[in-house]
């Protein structure tokens, strides 16, 4: 069970104070060469201000962070929450970088939100504790997830799709939608930004109103539906809590499911579903850690690309180059899911069209 209340999901989208915005914040001054006060006014905006007291006492200026290790976060700091010294890691590397990533721009409170348009608000406290905004969720792992107390494999490919969603869209904070438009027949592109609300409302325009409510903390949106091969009108029912011997009730979601998702993504998952060795998506499973020592972020600035496997979702964002379900995957993604390789050789060969449109521009 999930405990209601908080931040509401249709709340305007908050985006993060940057450097930019602080004035005690000399963007023209190297951030090795920050005062100590311009260091702990960073680490205030950047939602780390409980680590100020301590920082004060240890550093002498933006050079003692930007020199220090994991374990002199956790020693000199205090930092004991490993996503706290994760977070700060990729502060610091966007300073080196100088690379500005439209994910920075949302902070740990907009992630709250998020999580409630994905259908996880369950998740809203421990994501919040641990401080995750825009920039994290770009580069969560597996065992950040475990982390947070996220263990359903049905919540983590919930997580991994809405990322995707967020990659495709480059980030805009409004991507996801809250209502449903006024189309009969949404097109795949549509509808895979459906947020849990989205797909709740669907379920009562086609007639299934008493069992939407079952949705609620479930990880079902858009994202998951149109992306995830494995989940079916079947796995959609056990979550509703349809019984087995309503089978005409069974039916009647099955082809309004079928209808939803287009049938090129219907082909798809009937190809899978009959494919030997399948392993059907059940709402029960675990994921597994990954076994990974202490100095897992360690080198975290100095990742290379084919290292970018170990993100839950990783994306080459240069081959995005245009929204929608037409370019949903880039070379670098395989793995994303098992079977998502082939679905996008059949998108890209049958020339579906995205036809999604940025709520900023409009």
């Amino acid at each position: 069970m999930f405990r209601r209340g908080g931040l509401r999901a249709t709340a305007g989208p908050r985006l993060t104070r940057t450097s930019e915005s602080n004035p005690t914040c000399d963007l023209n001054i190297p951030f090795s060469q920050w005062t100590k006060e311009q260091v702990c006014s960073w680490l205030e905006d950047y939602g780390l201000g409980q680590y100020i007291n301590l920082t004060r006492q240890w550093v002498e200026n933006g050079q003692t962070l930007l020199s220090a290790t994991p374990q002199d976060f956790e020693k000199e700091m205090g930092m004991k929450h490993p996503l706290h010294r994760k977070k700060l890691q990729l502060g610091l590397r966007a300073f080196t970088s100088k690379v500005t990533e439209k994910s920075s721009e949302l902070d740990h409170i907009w992630v709250t939100r998020w999580l409630d348009d994905i259908g996880l608000p369950q998740y809203k406290d421990l994501f919040y504790e641990a401080r995750v905004d825009g920039r994290m969720i770009q580069y969560l792992t597996v065992n950040d997830l475990l982390t947070l107390k996220v263990t359903s494999q049905l919540h983590h490919l919930s997580i991994k799709c809405a990322i995707h969603v967020l990659h495709v869209n480059k980030f805009n904070p409004n991507c996801l939608r809250r209502r449903p438009g006024e189309e009969k027949h949404p097109s795949p592109s549509e509808v895979v930004q459906w947020s849990n609300h989205c797909v709740m409302e669907w379920l009562r325009a086609v007639d299934l109103a008493e069992y939407a409510p079952n949705l609620r903390g479930s990880g079902v949106h858009g994202g998951l539906i149109i992306l995830e091969p494995r989940f079916s009108s079947e796995t959609l029912a056990l979550l509703l809590n349809i019984p087995p011997q309503k089978t005409l009730l069974r039916r009647h979601l099955a082809t309004a499911f079928a209808a939803l998702v287009g049938p090129q993504a219907m082909q798809e998952k009937r190809d899978y579903g009959n494919a030997t060795g399948h392993v059907p998506l059940t709402t029960t499973a675990k994921v597994k850690p990954k076994k990974l020592g202490f100095t897992q972020f360690s080198h975290l600035r100095k990742r290379k690309s084919d290292e970018s496997a170990d993100y839950i979702c990783p994306i080459d964002t240069e081959a995005l180059k245009m929204n929608g379900v037409s370019r949903l995957l880039s070379p670098s993604h395989r793995g994303f899911s098992s079977t998502l390789d082939r679905r996008v050789e059949k998108w890209q060969s049958a020339g579906l069209k995205a036809q999604t449109t940025d709520p900023v521009d409009t």
